[in-house]
């Protein structure tokens, strides 16, 4: 006789069944931004209006595709609204190259190390400097929500405690959020869940 089918629970967009606990808080993300209440500010009073989507950092993947499905599905429950999304390893390269570093700072890789590279581009890579050009890039005052991402990639050229500190004056009401691979408590930040945590309590999390 045939074996019965086993019972398999319906997967997400993320193909991870319902029960598990980072698709659980995935599925709370787009809720939460499209809300009134979040958009304005409600509740957070004189705070900046900056969050963070903190996950364990194996999971890089399956929160790049729910990144992907949220600028798809943001327009679709708020068409209003002004999203811009920013990888900030994609945006680090256009800046290098924008200055014609990206080339040199290659073979500089190739021939010299990593080592070498972070040091050669603290100048270039300085946080005024990359303020500035983030500002130019996100245009909050022209854009309702900003999504950041591509923080582990990046590092260690740039520094998610660092940056943040430098964008306060520049993002004014206009809330971000920052998906994170590592840990947040509210009071600091923890990359990859393993490196020294950096001092930062300036950002509330997204979702418990």
């Amino acid at each position: 006789p045939s074996r019965p089918r086993r019972r398999v629970c319906t997967p997400l967009h993320t193909g991870v069944a319902v029960s598990d606990p980072l698709t659980e808080r995935l599925n709370k993300i787009l809720p939460r931004v499209v809300s009134n209440d979040f958009l304005k500010g409600t509740g957070i009073g004189n705070e900046i209006a900056f969050y963070i989507f903190d996950y364990p950092p194996e999971n890089e993947v399956r929160v790049r595709e729910h990144i992907r499905f949220l600028l798809e599905h943001i327009p679709k429950q708020r068409p209003e609204l002004r999203v811009k999304h920013i990888n900030l390893f994609n945006f680090v390269l256009d800046y290098l190259k924008s200055r014609n570093l990206l080339d040199k700072v290659i073979m500089m890789q190739r021939e010299k190390g990593d080592t070498a590279v972070i040091k050669a581009l603290s100048g270039p890579l300085d946080e005024n400097k990359i303020a500035a050009q983030f500002a130019e890039v996100a245009e909050p005052k022209q854009h309702d929500l900003v999504i950041l991402s591509g923080v582990g990639s990046v590092w260690p050229l740039l520094r998610s405690h660092t940056l943040l500190n430098n964008l306060h004056p520049i993002m004014g009401r206009t809330p971000l959020v920052m998906f994170y691979p590592g840990r947040y408590d509210g009071q600091s930040l923890r990359l990859f869940g393993k490196l020294k945590n950096a001092n930062y309590y300036r950002a509330f999390k997204l979702v418990p």
